[in-house]
């Protein structure tokens, strides 16, 4: 078949529907293939002890296989041990260790193998070894006494686990201590000293060892530093000597660099490809040395290279062969230098070139089984026909093993089997899986009939037709009902028989057919193809200079497919528009009404449709009022009398004459060009000078024939382009540049679709512009593979395997000759979907509302792809009070990342859910998890769900009410408090009664008549109480006193009698008025002017003197109103408030955990406890926190 590669207009498209490509490999589920291994546990298992194993091994096939399992190479016969099971229709292993198993007891290698009529398939030998975190060995550590600017090391040697633990050093307050280019933490553990200052003394210095698959942390004793100054050395000294003694310890002295680690002037290091290479150099001086590293004979890898611990650590991430060498790290200071040359060998664990792939064949046909591995050293390939080695196996007449390859001819249906390859060396092995399913079978299509596609126009269209079939058929596109078979460079036919279009036409639309034929028949399907017109924008944004406090509009007219519904979109600075009434947004255009300096900015209108985008931008410019008055500030004219001088080919000189500047100076001139030969009408930027300079040198590229125009710019805006210069048209020669932004990103599983950003038309620098591209598979011993093509920017590398790294290169030509040697980028084919689920899945509940589930991460092997992160999908499946389904609402949470836990917040209490995960990369989801069944515990229920009171008497009322919406749990009673109410609202004495769950009403009896009661209810699981809902209501009144209450208020006689008592506290007041006033006649008035302090003289009752007489001093002071606290006592102490609150009243208790970076949490607990103060004494004990606060 003929092929074009095409440019794309429209990557977008272009990735939606390949994403919709069906593989043509995949057997339909309802005919007969061989098991297939779909999910099984790591090959190194480390579980925990106190835990369940659970060893995962998943497979499909038709009819469904059967599993056993091996345990160091005999048969594992999980019937004789009553601690293993196996689950339903699965091979996963189930060893109970919860309940009296010893994990210790099931350490060993295990191997499943899934079975049916048609072969069998066998996992990885999976080895379990539980996770081990032993107590640190006692020992004793003896205090150091180091002189100042000596280097020290104090050794960590953590106790040894399984896996290894995680160190880091912290002080006796759980803080890490702090790190430097002087004091840093090395890769064993140690802390290491280049040089001690007196402020490292201190005696806690501690080491710690987190197990992460424990989650348990061990402490070393901590350990003491003692530095000693020179100053102090020489004090001590002198206060012990004579004046005519001779004394003074040696000053500190500088010193050159030495290597604390590693030591001598070589070392070696081997590190398998693929893994992170960490070298490190800690060297001792003063001043505290500087590390450098180098290579020899090379250059660090870029974008694989870091440096951590303060320069201290080279880490370079996937290693391969080609970082082996000679690594020097040079320490230095002024005093110096030394060096360490570490010998780095990176060997390779073996990894697939070209892995063995799943085969359908029909009766008759023929085919292979390619099994290549590389490796270092080079791996020995072996293969296994159903788990039996080869050699040993049942003949078959059809097969022929050579070396890495198994050639099958002439097969028949009882060649049927599933073959395993194994590539192994020292340092590890690989094992797949590939069957050769022997079918015959008549083509299926698989894309629903009359399928409709819509593009936009020059955009590509991609038809599907995906198909099975064995033999394997061909496919064949037809246009209409009856047209003719699709050939030509217009189209392009892919492997997997979809049918692209790399620039549809309206031409284009219509009915298409696919068609697929093997021996065994035909089949045909339809699809419809409509193209759409692009959506424009006609009238644009143009740039606006406003006065503030104005108005501005700006326009965004569209024109578009009358099919598609577009929605338009405004956008200041790349950001929504301001929540603000001041922009108002109409059908075509914007406008700001009042603006303010905060409006100036660039405004977006953005128009979308299904299928299409298209966006212009304008600036805005706020410049302030005119002043009074006014002076007219605008824009400067254009520029004029343009002339060229000075003609070079690359290079040519640009003079002009600047317009009038209009009271506002030019601050810049801008340089424009057009290339009439390759896009007349085009102006493009050139060069900005400043507005003091009228010439300009520029600089030219061959092969464009150029114009040139300035525009003058001030703070107002910029001038109308000037008039074109004269063209001048520069020589051709070869390009100077190659395509910018090449990717190599696959579409499908088994291509690579190599992309760039195609050189403009100035930038060909001649005639016949082409491009040559370039790939090889990275980390194979290939050679470059290349194909040169014209007027497109993507080609499509088909037949690769699934994820490999390519690199790739893209470089341009001409007539002329070559660009340069262009840069490698690397690329990878297409992603497939994960292949493997997340295994042992487990949910431990929190609360009853939240829990967290953990899962092992699957092989990044099996993702297949970029690693994007696991999907969790967990739903309720019933409340366990109500006992009723209902509709199933799934819901997801997202972790990004290789992460292996989550929270799942927000569940209902008291219910049972269902959970699994899956693993994502960038085509999709992996399979999911077996689900995991777990339940919430009893909550508090939530309030009943109404109360009412009826029937109200002159001593009962009768309540009545409603269960709670949300029980929560299994309600074990009802709680309802009462308490009387009076006319003031003051709350009498509250009454409790308990109720059983299964009451919905209550009559009170023996209430007080005509009374307001209020009334508290609420309900009771075994977890606690609820919320309360309350009421309100009144016993009725007894109708003979309501009778006789009215009849008193109206006699005569009482309001007779209330008017005379009225009368007679009028009188006394009055008489109470008179006395008052004629207070001052009295002899005390007399005392009160004879005397200067009145309260020193005696006050008799025989003298005609009052005894109550008092100073206004003290009256006013007596008439004072006392508020509770506002007295002193007479020591002057303060005593504490009730509502006062420190950390005094709580607990001395501190629950302390770490988090994940080890820092430590501390929880006060503990119960306030309050007692009452007697005499002086205080309310509370001393507390050191009470003490700093009083510095606060």
């Amino acid at each position: 078949m003929m092929k074009k590669m095409s440019m794309s207009t429209s990557k977008t498209s272009l990735v939606l529907f390949l994403c919709q490509i069906i593989s043509a490999l995949d057997v339909p589920l309802d005919l007969s293939q061989p098991p297939t291994i779909t999910q099984q546990s790591p090959k190194d298992y480390i579980v925990d002890p106190r835990e369940n194993i659970v060893i995962q091994c998943e497979a499909k096939g038709k009819p469904p296989p059967s599993f056993s399992w091996t345990r160091n190479g005999t048969h594992f016969d999980i019937d004789k041990d009553a601690q293993v099971t196996m689950k339903p229709n699965s091979g996963t292993l189930v060893i109970n260790i919860m309940n009296g198993g010893k994990a210790e007891a099931y350490e060993g290698v295990y191997q499943c193998t899934a079975r049916n009529e048609r072969g069998a398939a066998v996992s990885n030998n999976i080895v379990i070894r539980p996770s081990r975190s032993p107590l640190w060995t006692k020992e004793k550590l003896e205090p150091n006494h180091v002189r100042e600017g000596d280097s020290l090391v104090l050794h960590c040697r953590p106790p040894v686990g399984l896996p290894p633990p995680i160190i880091f050093w912290m002080d006796n307050a759980f803080q890490r201590l702090p790190q430097s280019e002087r004091v840093s933490q090395g890769l064993n553990g140690d802390l290491y000293f280049s040089n001690v200052q007196p402020e490292d003394t201190r005696e806690d210095y501690i080491c710690y060892a987190r197990f992460n698959h424990t989650q348990t942390i061990q402490q070393k004793q901590p350990i003491s530093v003692k530095v000693f100054s020179m100053d102090s050395l020489n004090d001590t000294i002198a206060a012990n000597l004579s004046d005519t003694d001779i004394y003074g310890a040696k000053p500190v002295t500088e010193r050159q660099p030495v290597l604390l680690t590693p030591t001598g002037s070589t070392s070696t290091k081997v590190e398998l490809r693929g893994n992170v290479l960490l070298l490190e150099c800690i060297a001792a001086g003063l001043p505290t040395p500087v590390i450098r590293w180098i290579k020899e004979g090379g250059e660090l890898p870029a974008n694989r290279t870091f440096f951590e611990n303060f320069k201290k650590t080279l880490k370079i991430i996937d290693v391969s062969e080609a970082d082996s060498g000679n690594y020097k790290c040079i320490a230095r200071n002024a005093l110096g230098s030394v060096h360490h040359v570490i010998s780095v060998t990176v060997k390779a664990a073996p990894y697939w070139i070209t892995a063995p792939r799943n085969l359908v064949l029909s009766p008759g046909e023929d085919g292979t089984l390619i099994c290549r591995a590389n490796g270092s050293p080079k791996p020995s390939i072996s293969w296994l026909a159903n788990g039996v080695p080869i050699a040993i196996a049942p003949e078959d007449p059809s097969r022929k093993v050579d070396g890495d390859t198994i050639i099958f001819s002439h097969v028949q249906e009882r060649s049927s089997a599933v073959y395993q390859c194994n590539a192994s060396n020292e340092y590890g092995y690989l094992l797949a899986n590939a069957f050769v399913n022997v079918l015959a079978e008549p083509p299926r299509i698989l894309t629903p009939a009359n399928k409709l596609y819509q593009v936009i126009a020059d955009s590509p269209a991609l038809l599907d037709c995906a198909y099975f079939g064995s033999p394997k058929p061909e496919i064949e596109w037809f246009k209409g009902v009856k047209g003719s078979i699709l050939r030509g460079n217009e189209y392009v036919f892919h492997d997997n028989g979809t049918l692209e279009i790399p620039v549809a036409q309206k031409s284009n639309a219509g009915t298409y057919t696919c068609v697929a034929r093997n021996e065994l028949g035909k089949i045909q399907n339809e699809v419809q193809l409509e193209i759409k017109d692009p959506t424009m924008i006609i009238k644009q944004p143009e740039y606006k200079v406003i006065q503030r406090y104005g108005q501005v509009s700006f326009e965004c007219i569209i024109k578009h497919d009358s099919t598609l519904l577009p929605t338009v979109t405004w956008l200041k600075d790349n950001d929504e528009l301001p929540d603000d009434e001041r922009f108002l947004v109409g059908k075509d255009n914007l406008t700001i009404m009042n603006v303010t300096d905060k409006d100036d900015g660039t405004y977006t209108c953005i128009v979308n449709t299904t299928l299409d985008s298209v966006s212009a931008s304008a600036v805005l410019t706020v410049v302030a009022a005119p002043p009074t008055p006014a002076i007219i500030y605008a824009r400067p004219n254009p520029p004029f009398d343009l002339e060229l001088t000075g003609q070079l080919e690359r290079s040519i000189d640009l003079s002009w004459i600047p317009g009038d500047e209009n009271n506002s100076p030019i601050t810049s001139f801008v340089v424009e060009f057009e290339d009439a030969l390759h896009e007349p009408g085009v102006w493009r930027y050139q060069t900005e000078v400043p507005g003091t300079q009228t010439m300009a040198q520029l600089k030219l590229s061959p092969y464009v024939n150029y114009s040139f125009r300035v525009i003058a710019v001030n703070r107002i805006g910029r001038s109308q382009p000037s008039e074109p210069s004269e063209q001048y048209l520069t020589k051709s020669a070869s390009p100077d540049e190659n395509p910018a932004n090449v990717q190599g990103i696959g579409s499908e599983p088994d291509n690579l679709v190599i992309t760039w950003e195609p050189l403009k038309g100035f930038q060909s620098n001649g005639p016949g512009l082409q491009y040559k591209v370039s790939w090889r598979q990275k980390d194979v011993d290939d050679e470059w593979t290349s194909v040169i093509v014209a007027n497109v920017s993507k080609y499509i590398v088909s037949g690769t395997p699934t994820f490999v790294p390519y690199e790739v290169k893209v470089q341009a030509l001409n007539d002329l000759g070559y660009a340069p040697e262009p840069s490698e980028v690397i690329g990878h084919s297409g992603e497939d979907l994960p292949m493997v689920a997340p295994g042992n899945v487990q949910v431990h509940v929190i609360n009853s509302t939240l829990a967290k589930v953990h899962w092992d991460p699957v092989p990044l092997k099996s993702v297949r792809g970029h690693l994007q992160g696991y999907k969790v999908y967990y739903w309720k499946v019933q409340s366990l009070s109500r006992r009723s389904r209902r509709h199933i609402e799934k819901k997801i949470l997202t972790f990004r990342g290789n992460k292996t836990f989550g929270m799942l917040p927000g569940l209902e209490p008291y219910s049972s859910y269902k959970l699994n995960v899956r693993v994502v990369n960038g085509k999709g989801e992996g399979p999911a998890s077996p689900d995991k069944i777990f339940k919430t515990p009893e909550g508090v229920p939530s309030s009943p769900s109404f109360l009412k009171i009826t029937n109200p008497t002159l001593d009962s009322l009768t309540l009545e009410w409603g269960s709670p919406t949300h029980p929560n749990g299994v309600l074990t009673s009802y709680t309802l408090k009462f308490q009387p109410i009076n006319n003031t609202h003051e709350l009498g004495p509250l009454v409790e009664i308990r109720i059983p769950a299964n009451e919905s009403s209550l009559i009170l009896k023996n209430l007080n008549y005509s009374t307001r009661y209020k009334f508290y209810f609420n309900a009771q699981t075994s977890v606690g109480s609820g919320s309360q809902i309350t009421e309100e209501a009144v016993t009725i009144m007894d109708e003979a006193m309501a009778s006789r209450q009215v009849d008193i208020a109206t006699q005569g006689w009482f309001i007779g009698l209330m008017c005379a008592v009225a009368l007679l506290i009028l009188i006394l007041l009055i008489v109470c008025f008179i006395r008052r006033n004629k207070g001052g006649k009295y002899p005390v008035k007399e005392k009160e002017d004879a005397h200067a302090d009145p309260e020193i003289q005696p006050m008799k009752e025989d003298d005609g003197t009052f005894g109550e007489y008092r100073s206004l001093e003290s009256d006013a002071e007596d008439h004072k109103p006392l508020k509770k606290g506002s007295r002193t006592p007479s020591d002057r102490t303060v005593k504490k408030e009730d509502s006062d609150d420190s950390l005094v009243d709580y607990g001395e208790g501190v629950n302390g955990q770490f988090n994940e970076d080890g820092s430590f949490i501390g929880q006060y607990s503990g119960k306030k406890e309050k007692e009452p103060a007697e005499g002086n004494e205080s309310s509370e004990a001393p507390s050191p926190v009470n003490a700093m606060n009083s510095f606060v």
